[in-house]
């Protein structure tokens, strides 16, 4: 039997039942244990003043401590860079669109939003490159899960939302998305719209049991991108952005963004290398944002 940790929200639950089918085809047994996570609670700050997306997965990881749970199913640009001691990143599935959606009632897409139109994202990465392209708009916190912020749209709150377009086909609701922001304009989060599943660290029964399960092409990608991440000593608040993408079977490049919170500033750069060794490639990138000022940025951001 695998039990899988798991958070209660719609997008959660299809993940964690998406791992479960696949282990089941594998013929292993599945329990759900589903869970609420200080995250999902604490709607009225932003994640970064509570502490960034790491809460929505200590939850999940006490349970794999207590051993009521064996495994725990994240969307990985919810992953912190840095593993907590005494757990792993088991594998990674193949993913869906990394791209973030413009979701709005009246207009048709990011260029057609008016002059001072409300946009509402809970991601200061989001919110800093939007503001990068245009100063003019009215970015306000919009938390809670996908159902909660689409009423929120829908009530008026808002002339259009961000969310990622991965979550929204999973839950069958791409119909909502008007635009696919090109990473030109808004570079995906590392690692969003790919499911990680993590695991107690040396629990080799669990680990080749779900191997089967890991998508190299996402492993790839996500391991450059947790680099570039890592190497920052940035996390899942902070405002960053990259995206890495085969360029070949062999080779990938890697893009990644340091913006100032405001959007005044945004450092960028790109490189490629061989796809089997991602996390230098990573490392590289974020050195050369390093060397552009990215640290006074990153710095900025975080203070109070």
């Amino acid at each position: 039997m695998i039990r899988i940790a798991t958070r209660r929200s719609r997008l959660a639950l299809w993940q964690a039942k998406h791992v479960a089918s696949c282990l089941e085809a594998l013929g292993n047994e599945v329990e759900l244990v589903p869970m609420v996570t200080e995250g999902d609670q604490r709607l009225d700050s932003s994640l970064a003043r509570i502490g960034g997306k790491g809460l929505f997965i200590k939850a999940l990881e006490q349970a794999m401590a207590e051993h009521r749970a064996d495994i725990a199913v994240h969307s990985m640009k919810d992953v912190p860079a840095h593993m907590p001691p005494g757990f792993e990143l088991a594998v990674v599935l193949a993913g869906g669109s990394p791209l973030d959606a413009l979701v709005s009632n009246d207009h048709e897409n990011f260029a057609a939003l008016p002059h001072g139109a409300r946009i509402g994202t809970a991601s200061i990465r989001r919110r800093s490159q939007l503001l990068h392209a245009r100063p003019d708009l009215r970015v306000g916190l919009l938390r809670g899960n996908v159902e909660t912020r689409l009423g929120k749209l829908d009530a008026g709150e808002f002339d259009a939302i961000i969310l990622a377009c991965a979550g929204l086909e999973r839950l069958g609701l791409g119909e909502r998305i008007r635009e696919r922001l090109p990473a030109e304009l808004s570079l995906p989060a590392i690692g969003q719209g790919v499911v990680g599943i993590e695991c107690r660290q040396g629990d080799d029964d669990i680990r080749r049991q779900l191997l089967p399960l890991h998508d190299a092409a996402s492993g790839a990608r996500i391991a450059a991108e947790r680099a570039f991440g890592a190497a920052l000593g940035g996390d899942c608040s902070s405002p960053i952005a990259a995206y890495a993408e085969a360029v070949d079977p062999e080779t990938l490049r890697l893009r990644g963004r340091v913006m100032a919170v405001d959007g005044t500033q945004l450092l960028a750069a790109e490189a490629q290398g061989p796809k089997r060794a991602p996390e230098a490639l990573g490392r590289s990138v974020a050195t050369a944002l390093l060397n552009q000022g990215a640290g006074e940025l990153l710095d900025a951001a975080e203070a109070p």
